[in-house]
């Protein structure tokens, strides 16, 4: 498959790098404001109304309460509704596509979109050469995917907001290009580092920012998923506090339902931006050249 020329490459690289630190940037000032507000407002004595945005991502038992002890092996809320999520990709996959009809139904017909689509993305993104990986790349995406829904229940747990599950799944496509770049590639892996278009005497501190900007992937790709879907689920929950006013009452109802709709989409949107940037990273590994 033909690369895309270097200084194209070179531009949606640094547009991408630009973007994702505008967004981590953005969304870390909103959290720490929601946090400072939680704190304001949760001041006995000084406000009559008081609301923990961040208590929703407490972790606790399933069947207990927030500060019972948590072991390795105790069923807690994060638990449940991971297992929900992939319980609801199981139906949808299976269940739903059980008849293989000619003429699809509904189920069906979801299934192979979604099927296409993400096929299509590998295909597109990182070549026909990775469709190999599909499985395990439509596997992180389905996951994603159906954990940010569920998480948009009401009362529900966010999986994808814990920095615990978002760096396993970052550390898990961190390991598995490295070794596949490893594997097929030898040492010209390395060459992924090497900036072989840049002067000579540029290429030596390239290669350092290379190196540095690879192993910070997993870092940046855990975050942006996790910052996004906290971000949005504590933005509702303080409108949701903020309806206790009967003055403001109405706004926020309004904010919310604005809000809950964005976030339906957001929630589509990451599983498709971690899936993709998978892809991307998947494309260095097999194609390690700059």
């Amino acid at each position: 498959m033909p690369k895309p020329p270097l200084n194209n490459r070179a531009q949606v690289r640094r547009t991408m790098g630009t973007t994702e630190v505008s967004i981590l940037v953005f969304f870390a000032v909103v959290i720490v404001a929601l946090i400072v507000i939680s704190v304001l407002f949760s001041v006995e004595g000084e406000s009559e109304l008081a609301f923990h945005p961040m208590d929703q991502f407490m972790i606790k038992p399933l069947f207990g309460e927030y500060g019972d002890p948590v072991y390795w092996y105790t069923v807690t809320n994060l638990t449940f509704w991971m297992a929900l999520a992939v319980l609801c990709v199981v139906l949808m996959f299976v269940l739903g596509t059980r008849g293989r009809a000619i003429v699809p139904g509904r189920s069906q017909s979801v299934a192979e979109l979604t099927y296409g689509f993400v096929f299509k993305m590998v295909e597109d993104v990182t070549g026909k050469e990775a469709v190999k990986f599909f499985p395990y790349i439509f596997t992180l995406f389905l996951f994603i995917l159906f954990a940010n829904f569920v998480a948009l229940i009401p009362t529900s747990a966010s999986p994808t907001s814990q920095i615990t599950v978002t760096a396993f799944l970052a550390l898990a496509v961190f390991l598995t290009v490295t070794v596949v770049g490893f594997v097929k590639n030898g040492m010209k892996f390395l060459g992924l580092f090497w900036v072989s278009s840049a002067p000579l005497a540029l290429r030596p501190i390239l290669a350092i920012i290379e190196l540095i900007s690879y192993f910070v992937r997993p870092v940046s790709h855990s975050i942006r998923l996790a910052g996004n879907i906290m971000a949005g689920h504590a933005v509702i929950k303080v409108f949701a506090g903020f309806a206790a006013i009967t003055a403001i009452a109405p706004v926020s109802v309004l904010a919310i339902t604005a809000i809950f709709g964005l976030e339906v989409l957001v929630a589509f949107i990451q599983a498709y931006v971690f899936t993709i940037l998978t892809c991307v990273y998947l494309k260095d590994a097999l194609h390690p050249s700059h």
